[in-house]
């Protein structure tokens, strides 16, 4: 559940607290020190079954509604439930969020929250020194600590003196809030989430309502767990307001400058991804149809898309990968917007039927969200590298384009766009996202319907030919001399009965043909209809005039560009341009390359987009490749890029 807010804007109330669109952030009658800090990065970490996930998007959607720019890292095991405190089983999720424009969920946490020793271990390299460190007491005992390699306790052997540590008995608090619940301990305890929500809320000043709201909303069949854990929620903020261990609060004010005026909400990658589809068939005015079979991380667009039948959405959950993209290719065949789901594997099992897209030429969408590899890899992290895979994997020569998203918000036009060339063009295209951005959120500005593209199609309605002897056919091969595409004819239509299937096709009539001729000119002609698919020209950020240009894809724009931002105010020159569409490349890409005396693409893969450049514009582009499942840090990137301007 998220917020939808107006455009951010803040306004004293005169009682000790501050009014943000509509709701109250208690004020500090107890006159503890409040703080004013532009941004902060904190990160929820525990077991896979302590709620950090949901804890993490509460406190995201709160956020949201005050006003503040963010961005999110979801980071959970692959197991459905690792075993309990063990390191494989740590899951967190780190937010940034600040008064300003940011791009990245940030470097490094300056709050951590750990719920036991092994979120503590799993994280502590990763928290800079100073920084606060709120424990749950509760669980740093002898066999929890010795899970993870901990002898003696961190909490009282001096290896945190660096860090600002709060002991907090976490689970005998929020246990002995809910006594009069008549719930068992370990029902009790399952609401330790809720108290430590509650305890950062109150240190940041988030608004409440909207939790409390969404808790009886979600426990609405049992309204007695709902108000256990309103009531863990409001004992963990009146014990951040009353204890003494806690003499400081801190205030991170809207970000009002960083926004255009609008409707704003925050997003997942997955979620825009989702409502992107929609918006495309209802420009287009055809029905939606889904055929998909679960993967991680692409599972949720399935699941958003089965909710949306009043749009007009079919969602088929197939048997297998296989057949989920055969149903979407005759979903398409049958005048349908068809569009699969999968990640990486399921790719590779899509295969074939993504060559016989391309031999019939229909508009077809394969959305991967892609993951480590390779074989089932790792399934919750994030990765790169299937920009081979989308460009060259399938038997034959079979061109199909791609198109890559750059943050969570922007998946929701990247769906539009691949949408657009789909349907153009008669032709399969790749959307290429990764777990990165499908997880991530950040604050996205609700589009007006007018302002979206009109994708609307016409289907062949009748004869397009007329041989020799005057007698009009339909020829389901002749193509629109501008785009190359070929008809769209709906199966049923009385006169366009046609040939379909994976065999070479004669040009114009369609009929089967294995003339040497012929298949060298369909498959020409099948290269030049993506060859000549009309994409923006590459804009370049560059107002120094570098030497040295930093070229990325995909969710590398965020970390890239923090990094350059940092180079700049350093009074380094260094440009930036960012590729959205893969297949074709912009036009003017050559000549941009041309501009520069270094050429720096980072990817998280082992150099993929490098190695395309290199082959096509003969650029001695150099490649800084990351493969270990998370994002580029900011940090790491500028220190990469000012060694390659001063070299």
């Amino acid at each position: 559940m998220t917020s939808q807010v107006s455009s951010p804007a803040e306004q004293a109330d005169g009682s000790g607290g501050t009014v943000v669109g509509g709701q109250r952030t208690p004020g500090n009658p107890d006159g503890k020190e409040v703080r004013r800090l532009d941004r902060v990065i904190i990160r929820f970490a525990g077991d896979s079954g302590d709620g950090m996930q949901l804890t993490g998007d509460r406190f995201t959607s709160e956020t949201a509604s005050f006003g503040n720019d963010l961005s999110t890292l979801p980071n959970f095991p692959a197991e459905i439930r690792a075993p309990a405190g063990t390191l494989p089983g740590v899951s967190s999720f780190q937010l940034h969020f600040a008064d300003h424009d940011i791009l990245t969920p940030g470097d490094a946490p300056n709050v951590l929250v750990a719920m036991n020793p092994a979120a503590l271990k799993a994280n502590i390299a990763d928290v800079p020194r100073g920084a606060e460190i709120i424990v749950n007491t509760d669980e740093f005992t002898k066999r929890p600590m010795a899970k993870v390699g901990y002898e003696t306790s961190p909490l009282e052997d001096g290896s945190l003196a660096a860090y600002n540590l709060h002991p907090v008995p976490l689970t005998t608090l929020t246990v002995e809030a809910l006594k009069d619940f008549g719930l068992s301990r370990k029902e009790a305890e399952r609401s330790k989430n809720m108290f430590a929500l509650g305890l950062l809320s109150w240190m940041y000043h988030r608004p409440t309502e909207a939790t409390e709201s969404f808790l009886r909303q979600k426990f609405a069949k049992k309204p007695e767990i709902a108000e256990a854990n309103i009531v863990a929620f409001r004992a963990g903020w009146n014990f951040g307001e009353t204890t003494e261990d806690f003499a400081v609060s801190y205030e991170v004010a809207p970000a009002t400058k960083a926004f255009p005026t609008g409707t704003y909400r925050n997003i997942s990658g997955n979620l825009a991804l989702s409502y992107g589809l929609i918006a495309a068939s209802q420009q287009a005015d055809l029905p939606l149809y889904l055929g998909s079979y679960p993967i991680t991380p692409a599972s949720d667009i399935l699941h958003e898309l089965s909710k949306h039948k009043n749009f007009g959405v079919r969602t088929f959950q197939a048997e297998d990968e296989i057949a989920g993209i055969g149903a979407a290719l005759g979903a398409a065949f049958g005048g349908a917007l068809g569009v699969t789901t999968t990640s990486g594997p399921g790719v590779a099992l899509k295969s074939e039927t993504i060559g016989l897209a391309v031999s019939l030429e229909l508009p077809l969408l394969i959305v991967d969200i892609q993951r480590g590899g390779p074989s089932t890899g790792l399934p919750t992290k994030t990765e790169q590298a299937d920009l081979l895979q989308a460009m060259y994997g399938r038997n034959g020569e079979a061109p199909v384009p791609i198109v890559a998203p750059r943050t969570p918000a922007d998946c929701f036009d990247a769906a539009l766009d691949a949408a657009r060339i789909a349907l153009t063009y008669r032709t399969p295209v790749f959307l290429l996202s990764d777990g990165y951005l499908a997880n991530g959120s950040e604050p996205w500005r609700i589009p007006e319907v007018a302002d979206l593209p009109d994708l609307k199609v016409k289907f062949a309605a009748g004869a397009n030919h007329t041989l020799a002897d005057g007698t009009e056919v339909f020829w389901p091969y002749k193509r629109d001399p501008e785009t190359l595409a070929r008809p769209w004819a709906v199966p049923g239509t009385p006169g366009l009965e046609h040939r379909i299937g994976g065999i070479e096709k004669q040009d114009g009539t369609g009929n089967i043909s294995y003339d040497p001729a012929n298949h060298d000119l369909m498959v020409r002609t099948r290269q030049a209809k993506v060859d000549g698919i009309q994409v923006p020209d590459l804009d370049v950020d560059d107002p120094d005039r570098a030497t040295t240009l930093v070229l990325g894809w995909g969710s590398t724009y965020g970390p890239i560009t923090a990094a350059v931002r940092r180079l700049r105010v350093a009074g380094h020159p260094v440009a930036q341009a960012h590729l959205r569409h893969l297949n074709p490349f912009p036009r003017n890409l050559g000549e941009v390359l041309e501009r520069y005396e270094k050429v720096v693409v980072p990817e998280m893969n082992l150099g993929q987009l490098a190695t395309l450049i290199r082959a096509k514009y003969l650029v001695d582009a150099q490649s800084y490749n990351q493969v270990n499942g998370m994002p580029f840090k900011a940090e790491q990137l500028a220190k990469v890029l000012k060694e390659a301007i001063d070299d």
